[in-house]
């Protein structure tokens, strides 16, 4: 059912003109699967949510080795899927919500905050911005950030694309306020 697996990572060492020290990093692990309920309806979606809870883990533990780190030391996470144009919304919302959390917050040891995700439909080339968020508490603003994501020759008609997202730190440069990673209590998922 996997067609292809990508991994990603994207670093940055300057912005505005500012030394970014140690740079910030993302990883992207992308899958393109085959989508079992392309060009029908289905009721029971069972399947695609199986797919979801595999590719969790799959792509969690992908994203973190590809940054060298232990799990407890990546900071965000965040979760996309583009559905081609054979599949429905509702195909990428099987795979991403119902289980995929549960294993990739074991690849990222704990993840109390909820996982940013995003879905569309599109074709081959169609880039999604996968939404990302501090792993352990939503309110922490400086880990407010997104890593683009695209496959040149994906989503065929009958395929998607499932995007995973880890981070080794915030944005670069980041003073908007609220509160800090130090700072973080991580017992509700929100402060």
């Amino acid at each position: 059912m996997i067609r292809k697996l990508l991994t990603v990572i994207e670093e940055t060492h300057r912005e505005s003109d500012q030394e970014i020290r140690p740079p910030t990093r993302k990883a992207a692990a992308v899958a393109v699967i085959g989508n079992p309920c392309a060009g029908r309806y289905a009721e029971d979606l069972a399947e695609l949510i199986a797919i979801g809870e595999m590719l969790g883990g799959l792509l969690g533990d992908r994203a973190v080795r590809a940054l060298g780190l232990a799990p407890g030391q990546v900071h965000s996470y965040g979760k996309a899927a583009i559905v081609g144009e054979d599949g429905e919304l509702e195909h990428a919302a099987a795979i991403l919500h119902p289980k995929l959390g549960a294993p990739l917050r074991a690849a990222v040891e704990h993840g109390a905050a909820l996982v940013p995700s995003a879905k569309k439909r599109g074709g081959m080339g169609a880039a999604i911005d996968v939404p990302l968020g501090h792993k352990d508490a939503a309110f922490v603003r400086s880990h407010f950030d997104a890593m683009e994501v695209r496959v040149p020759d994906a989503p065929r008609r009958d395929e998607i694309v499932v995007a995973v997202v880890v981070t080794d730190s915030g944005r670069p440069l980041p003073r908007i306020g609220g509160l800090q990673a130090h700072e973080i209590v991580g017992k509700d998922g929100l402060r």
